[in-house]
């Protein structure tokens, strides 16, 4: 059942391709939203969204000067489509510490399938390691910061993400079974993001998500 009183939801990661749908549900739904972006400007003016500078991922302070008000925080991060990356661990780090600063204890990050224990012999790991390894590097060292943190936490591990149109029709699960074939649309992802945010269902778990 779908959360129907407003709530404050700080999205991180909001400029990118599956934050901007997290940032877009969490408006219809009636949110209010802090979408943290690089530059001014990224989202067209809409009642209720909030824009936040956060140029530098690694800055807790300034991030948590935008979360007062806010209930939980859903983390988009991504990180360089090639070469090293520590966008989702400096970010994650920066947000467990403003987030215990500001008393916001909710958090969704998006991770991925195929880290840490999920990072084994299936086609599924061998193929996404093969081709985003240092992505997945950054995830497998962002989800101990989490784990850690004590906050109230849902690690969302979904498998390779598409720009497909939301369905509503996909299946979550801590032992879903991911195949070398299995997808997830970014709109579908971003709808479970939120409703996690609005009623947890998977706290202190890292659910897997697919069409």
């Amino acid at each position: 059942m779908r959360q129907s009183v407003s709530q404050g939801v700080a999205v991180l990661g909001a400029s990118g391709a599956t934050g901007r749908h997290v940032v877009a549900t969490a408006l219809q739904r009636g949110h209010r939203v802090t979408a943290l972006v690089r530059r001014t400007g990224t989202f067209a003016q809409s009642d209720g969204l909030t824009e936040v500078i956060w140029p530098d991922v690694s800055d807790s302070a300034a991030l948590a000067r935008a979360l007062p008000g806010t209930t939980a925080v859903i983390s988009a991060l991504g990180g360089a489509e090639k070469g090293p990356t520590t966008v989702c661990t400096d970010g994650i780090r920066a947000a467990v510490t403003a987030m215990k600063a500001a008393g916001v204890r909710r958090l969704v990050a998006v991770s991925a399938h195929g880290v840490l224990e999920t990072h084994d012999k299936s086609l599924y790991s061998l193929a996404v390691w093969a081709n985003v390894a240092e992505r997945m590097r950054d995830k497998e060292s962002m989800e101990p910061l989490i784990t850690a943190s004590g906050l109230s936490w849902t690690i969302v591990r979904p498998p390779k993400l598409s720009d497909h149109a939301a369905t509503g029709e996909y299946r979550t699960g801590t032992d879903l079974r991911i195949q070398l074939w299995s997808s997830i649309g970014r709109a579908d992802l971003a709808a479970f993001l939120v409703d996690e945010a609005e009623n947890p269902r998977y706290t202190h778990a890292c659910p897997r998500i697919a069409r």
